[in-house]
């Protein structure tokens, strides 16, 4: 099976290059790093690392997963996502695989609940993944616990889901889209660590506030317009 990784990457030039090279090569074919418009030379510390450069000037978690895609080679099987500030482990990278190659999955969410070292979740972080997982469980009927960006799915039931969002709410559309289209859908648990470097997302109120009204926005919306053909 032909498995290509995404890495969506903004000013992560303390990190990516780690990240890139401990991808497990093989199974991976592909390491495609896409710069979210960073300006502290990441570009070039993950092309010296390995990586496929792909340049994403579109501000945006889910633009540059959405570039990623694109850049995909056609005779993908399965991709992975991961994030380049060194909080996913790449060594689980095959756990994450496994149930999709031995046929029992479609998408497998790497679920934070193995390791989690002390301050990589923020309180505001944990309880929105709950009450996220919680509403996906619920009114969508997906056995969710989290939405961890590490990830793996099958590319065909990918490029079926007709992902769009440009920003926070990346992967729980995917997990939304996920449920509606009847994926088989798998969790394994994985470690978290702290990310070097600050975050865009939890370490701004701006970020916070940001992704809990997109991930709360989506879930509501989708809610709303299964309530509706129904």
């Amino acid at each position: 099976m032909r498995i290509d990784v995404i890495i969506p990457a903004l000013d992560e030039a303390s990190s990516v290059g780690g990240v890139v090279r401990a991808v497990l090569r093989p199974p991976v074919r592909h390491v495609l790093v896409v710069d979210n418009g960073s300006g502290d030379g990441t570009a070039q510390v993950a092309r010296e690392a390995g990586a496929v450069m792909i340049p994403e000037p579109r501000r945006g978690y889910g633009s540059a997963c959405l570039a990623g895609m694109r850049a995909l080679p056609a005779d993908t099987d399965l991709v992975v996502f991961l994030d380049a500030d060194g909080s996913d482990d790449p060594a689980y990278l095959g756990c994450l695989v496994e149930p999709i190659v031995a046929g029992r999955a479609d998408l497998v969410v790497g679920a934070r609940r193995g390791a989690i070292e002390a301050g990589a979740l923020t309180p505001m972080q944990r309880v929105g993944n709950a009450v996220a997982a919680g509403w996906l469980r619920a009114r969508f009927g997906l056995q969710a616990t989290d939405l961890g960006p590490f990830r793996a799915i099958r590319r065909s039931a990918l490029d079926r889901l007709g992902m769009s969002d440009p920003d926070y709410g990346w992967t729980v559309e995917m997990q939304i889209k996920a449920a509606r289209a009847g994926l088989r859908y798998a969790e394994v648990a994985v470690p978290y660590r702290r990310r070097l470097g600050r975050s865009k997302i939890s370490g701004t109120v701006r970020g916070t506030v940001g992704a809990s009204v997109k991930i709360l926005g989506l879930l509501a919306r989708y809610d709303w317009k299964g309530r509706t053909r129904s």
